[in-house]
């Protein structure tokens, strides 16, 4: 029972977010830290389509001025076919949704990390943990990001500054109230708890 309580109390954690691929080396200099204005963050966007296997489409804007090795990473694995396949496999209602990384047999997919672009490690990044917003899931290690997403349920004011938010769903948020509203269970197995029961699959990610 205690064991179980614990993988509960983890479940609604954000620092378990783990990211889903081998380590790689994410030193940065200064030079790498974004030092425009924040108006500018926002200049030059980039189209997304998130679809899902039941039909449903949700649109949206990378902000490559914002968070530009984060973007770099979420469009490669896009137009490589990364995510096809792959589940929102934790959910947890008025907070978030989260995929990117497990297929529906909860195998996971790896991919290299990238750095935490995020103003508690160093980047001018003011993008707001609000509804709809993309952001990258990571474990404790700042720099462990790499291919899981999560997009906000409900605005999250306490992970602003503190993870990668990099984007933003625009079209399509009703696909998000209807996979936050989604039974989950917990995988003792796994660890993991909030795991939809029946798997919510991304069948493309593409780039506009």
């Amino acid at each position: 029972m205690k064991k179980l309580l614990s993988i509960i109390l983890a479940g609604t954690m954000l620092l378990s977010l783990a990211a889903c691929g081998e380590k790689k080396d994410t030193q940065t200099t200064t030079d790498d830290k974004t030092q425009t204005n924040d108006a500018e963050l926002y200049a030059e966007t980039i189209g997304f389509t998130i679809e899902l296997e039941n039909g449903g489409i949700m649109k949206g804007e990378l902000y490559p001025k914002l968070a530009p090795k984060t973007v770099e990473n979420f469009v490669k694995l896009a137009k490589d076919n990364f995510y096809d396949g792959l589940i929102f496999h934790r959910v947890i209602k008025d907070f978030m949704i989260q995929g990117g990384c497990f297929d529906k047999d909860m195998v996971p997919k790896e991919a290299d990390v990238i750095v935490g672009e995020f103003s508690a490690n160093g980047f001018n990044n003011p993008l707001k943990h609000t509804k709809g917003v993309l952001s990258m899931a990571r474990t404790d290690d700042p720099n462990s990001a790499s291919s899981q997403f999560f997009i906000i349920h409900q605005d999250s004011p306490h992970l602003d500054g503190m993870y990668a938010a990099f984007g933003k769903v625009t079209e399509g948020l009703e696909y998000v109230d209807e996979i936050a509203e989604t039974k989950t269970t917990i995988y003792e197995q796994y660890g993991m708890a909030d795991v939809p029961e029946e798997p919510i699959i991304i069948k493309t990610i593409s780039i506009d």
